[in-house]
């Protein structure tokens, strides 16, 4: 999930071609919402967005006890947001720019490690 269209394009196309089933959101709302419907294997969320934050669209999985893992993605340098993100159960924080192989061994690792919003 990334509000910037692009991005989001990007990064499905990438996890498309290494062979994943991807949903995009273009904000945190639109994600909580489709729970109802369906529940993914792991979250790839940008911290910074309009509206719901990642680190509150994670405070939303855990409230909904959507116990999913999180890869965090950021163009911030802020240790202190991303200890926020990595101490509340986020399996890994990526910084932009990122390539293409860091992006896949994270969501690989995250859906080895399972759940993890503890």
């Amino acid at each position: 999930m990334d509000d910037e269209g692009p991005v989001r394009q990007a990064l499905g196309r990438l996890l498309r071609l290494a062979g994943y089933e991807v949903l995009g959101f273009a904000s945190g709302q639109a994600f909580l919402d489709s729970l109802r419907v369906r529940l993914p294997d792991c979250v790839l969320l940008d911290i910074h967005m309009p509206g719901l934050s990642g680190l509150q669209v994670r405070d939303g999985l855990k409230a909904a006890h959507a116990d999913l893992p999180i890869v965090f993605i950021t163009a911030s340098d802020d240790a202190e947001l991303a200890d926020q993100a990595l101490c509340g159960g986020a399996k890994a924080l990526l910084r932009k720019p990122f390539s293409r192989q860091v992006l896949l061994d994270a969501v690989d690792a995250a859906l080895l490690a399972g759940p993890g919003l503890h």
